[in-house]
């Protein structure tokens, strides 16, 4: 059973993504809804909207409390932004659900007119590159010594960047796996979730 995020974002979109690997899956909006999880998708979307709504849900401390008991959790683009425990350029009232030792930069690709993709190249991803979507994306600034690198931008003037995640039971990535039919990272995190 993995839970969706549900406050805003694109919610549909993994929800198919997970649906169509096999999990059955449920939408979160209110705390009662993380009983009987073994895993939470945190959507792309707008980070301090994301953050705002949380709140007015009640659902932020008791998401943080199940993400520090070892919840798994994949958060992709603003769901990076909501399990990192430091962001750059956040707004001075914007908090995050933290976990992951890793500062994030919000928007560090630019605008959305800025949106690209790439074929990235994921070790813990069997087969061919992962096609990667960026739009609006995080970059990961620094990681701390229990954070796995997993993936990293590897052409342009975003060279070297690190894109994708993970420590312990919490996954990231900048990019939108859900928006390309490639169900290969959701199915990573799957595994995650069953161990």
């Amino acid at each position: 059973m993995i839970g969706v995020l549900a406050v805003q974002g694109d919610v549909r979109e993994h929800v198919a993504c997970l649906e169509s690997l096999g999990a059955t899956t449920r939408l979160v909006r209110r705390p009662a809804e993380l009983d009987g999880l073994d895993g939470i998708v945190l959507p792309g979307g707008e980070s301090t909207t994301m953050d705002k709504l949380l709140r007015a849900f009640e659902l932020r401390d008791p998401l943080r409390e199940r993400l520090s008991a070892g919840l798994p959790a994949y958060g992709s683009c603003a769901g990076m932004i909501l399990l990192a425990d430091r962001v750059l350029d956040a707004t001075a009232d914007q908090q995050t659900l933290g976990g992951m030792d890793v500062t994030v930069r919000r928007n560090a690709f630019g605008r959305q007119v800025d949106s690209f993709e790439e074929d990235l190249v994921m070790p813990v991803i069997p087969g061919d590159p992962v096609r990667a979507v960026f739009i609006r994306a995080p970059w990961v600034e620094s990681v701390g010594a229990d954070v796995e690198v997993l993936g990293t931008v590897a052409s342009g003037p975003a060279a070297g960047r690190v894109v994708a995640v993970r420590q312990g039971n919490l996954l990231a990535t900048s990019f939108h796996p859900e928006v390309t039919g490639d169900g290969r990272v959701h199915d990573y995190f799957l595994g995650m979730a069953k161990r």
